[in-house]
This record gives structure tokens, C-alpha cells and sequence, in this order.
């Protein structure tokens, strides 16, 4: 691959993963919208069942059904099982949780990529870059304050460790969607997904739907994800629809942007993130980030924006160079 072609490449990866986070930052603002309301396996049932037939809709644009066709089943299914709990720890935390505050604890998450892309993908990743990452997972501590008593904040600390699993089955979910991007198009790595969380969904249905399990609970996120099924009504069941809409753009774009660029450059701009959840959650619930929680995002976006600069940066120098000695 020429230098311009991994340049083009790697644009496209950046713009992708910024309109596939636009769109996570939509569906989490829904989905706790609608959290007090509706089970948290009725939302993914409707959203990945919708979801699912705009993926089939790309999937004959990029092929047709034989691209669906794989000789790697077995890390697909693992894929779909990372992000399907990656989702259920992540809305089960933000039932309870700040929409910026459970946003800022998942985005442990890219420092993660960064990390696992070292072992797992043999990418090089300087010390600069390492120590970036560190001073990220300190933003992550400030702002859980593991240090504080249960009764010194609002969110206990396992609510806090939910975000964090999260984080790490979702890095982990993106490193191997960098392994198989190179044999899967992104539209069928999206109906793998989207077929993961169906099957799941209509598993807590059978056993879960009708609610029986959710009066035994008074936490909120519990019962989020135990409550009975309720048929939406009025203007909810547009917002189902544009979850279901919401899923096919996030699958394809996350797909996408880590076949088509290192999970290095791609990761920190799943950042923006940041600013979107508190944007959501001043805008619909007036909420605003603690002191604690400001400084942690703070540290995480500075370090996030170092690790991109220092990678373009380290790029722009191996082109230089190149260029050089091509003159010679």
C-alpha cells in the first residue's frame, strides 16, 4: 500500500469513527431517556432488530450475501459476545449514572485500544505515547474516587466499575475487529453484532419479560434490566426507530473505521464523546460535571489529544524521511 493510499485510508478511518461516536452519543442519550420506562432488553431487541435490516440493506451494496459467508465464526461470535456485554454494563450504569459521568468512565476504553494494540496487533507505540495513556487512567481514578466511603457520592463504586468493564470488553472488541477487517467487509461484521444482540435479547425476554424477577429489586439499574416488556407509545416509538436507525450507523462506522486505520490513531477520536455526553446531559437532565469528574475528563481528553498529535506527528517524520532519500 503506497503512502497516499494509507493517508486516504486513514482520513477515511477518522472521519467514519467521528460520525459512528455522533451516533453513540444519540443512542445513549435515547436509551436513557427511555430507561425509566422500558427494559433495557426491549430497547436492544427493537433497536438491533431494526438496526439489522438497514446492515442487510449495505451488505448487498458492499457484495451481496456473499461477503456474509466467514472462515472465522468463532472469533465473530466472540466479537458479538464483547460488545454485547460491553452495552449491557455500560446502560445498566447509566440508568443510575450521570450521562457525562458514565461517559467519562467508559472512556477508559481508547486508552485500552492503545494499549491492546501493542500485543495483540503489533503496532508500535512510543513511550510518549505510553505515558499519555497513564496520565488518562489517572483522569479515570480522580473521577471514580475509589479512596471515598459509599455514602460520600451519589454513585456507588461498583455502579462505577460497570463503565469500566465496559471499557475493556469494548477495546477489546474493537482490537478484533481490526484482526478480521481484513477478511470482513464492515456491513457484515455489523449483522454478526446486530445478530448477537437478538439472540441475546430474546433470551432475557424468555426468561425476564414478563417482569416476574423485577419486583425483587429496588436498584434502579436492576430493575432496568429486568422490567417487563411494554409496548412504546406515542412519540416513543419514534425514538425505538431511530435506535434501531442509530445501530446500523454505529455498527458500520466503528467497523469501518478500525478496518481502515491503526487502533492507535483511530481511538482517541472516540474523545469527542466527551463533550456530546455533557452537552445531553445539561441539555435534557441539567446536569453538570463535579469538580472531580471535570478534572478526570480534563486529563482524559489532554491525553487522548497528545497520543493523536504525537501519532501524526511520528507519521509526518517517517514520510519526511522517505522523501529524503528518495532524492538520493
Amino acid at each position: 500500500m503506497t503512502e497516499g493510499q494509507k493517508l486516504q485510508n486513514t482520513t477515511a478511518g477518522i472521519v467514519f469513527i467521528l460520525i459512528g461516536i455522533l451516533a453513540i452519543s444519540v443512542n445513549d442519550m435515547v436509551i436513557k431517556f427511555l430507561s425509566g420506562g422500558y427494559p433495557l432488553h426491549q430497547m436492544v431487541f427493537t433497536r438491533s432488530l431494526i438496526g439489522i435490516g438497514f446492515s442487510l440493506a449495505l451488505v448487498q451494496m458492499e457484495g451481496g450475501w456473499k461477503i456474509l459467508k466467514t472462515d472465522q465464526p468463532g472469533l465473530h461470535l466472540l466479537r458479538g459476545a464483547l460488545i454485547v456485554v460491553a452495552n449491557l454494563t455500560f446502560f445498566t450504569a447509566l440508568a443510575v449514572m450521570p450521562l457525562a459521568e458514565a461517559t467519562a468512565v467508559f472512556f477508559v476504553a481508547p486508552l485500552m485500544i492503545t494499549l491492546l494494540s501493542i500485543p495483540l496487533l503489533g503496532e508500535k507505540v512510543g513511550p510518549m505515547r505510553i505515558g499519555a495513556v497513564i496520565v488518562g487512567f489517572v483522569g479515570v481514578i480522580i473521577m471514580t474516587r475509589p479512596w471515598e466511603a459509599g455514602g460520600t457520592r451519589d454513585v456507588g463504586l461498583v455502579m462505577y466499575s460497570l463503565p469500566v468493564v465496559a471499557a475493556f470488553t469494548y477495546a477489546l472488541n474493537n482490537v478484533l475487529t481490526r484482526l478480521l477487517g481484513a477478511k470482513s467487509k464492515a456491513s457484515a461484521m455489523a449483522v454478526y453484532i446486530q445478530t448477537c444482540f437478538i439472540v441475546v435479547s430474546l433470551v432475557f425476554w424468555s426468561v425476564a419479560g414478563d417482569g416476574r424477577f423485577a419486583s425483587a429489586f429496588e436498584n434502579e439499574s436492576l430493575v432496568f434490566l429486568l422490567r417487563a416488556w411494554v409496548w412504546p407509545e406515542g412519540t416513543d416509538r419514534w425514538l425505538f426507530v431511530g435506535l434501531g436507525f442509530n445501530s446500523a450507523i454505529i455498527g458500520y462506522c466503528l467497523g469501518q473505521a478500525y478496518r481502515l486505520a491503526d487502533a492507535a490513531t483511530v481511538a482517541p477520536f472516540e474523545y469527542v464523546g466527551l463533550p456530546m455526553a455533557i452537552f445531553w446531559g445539561w441539555a435534557i437532565w441539567g446536569e453538570l460535571p463535579n469538580l472531580p469528574v471535570a478534572i478526570g475528563i480534563t486529563l482524559i481528553l489532554g491525553s487522548g489529544l497528545f497520543v493523536f498529535l504525537r501519532e501524526r506527528q511520528k507519521k509526518r517524520n517517517v514520510v519526511s524521511q522517505k522523501r529524503v532519500h528518495r532524492r538520493y
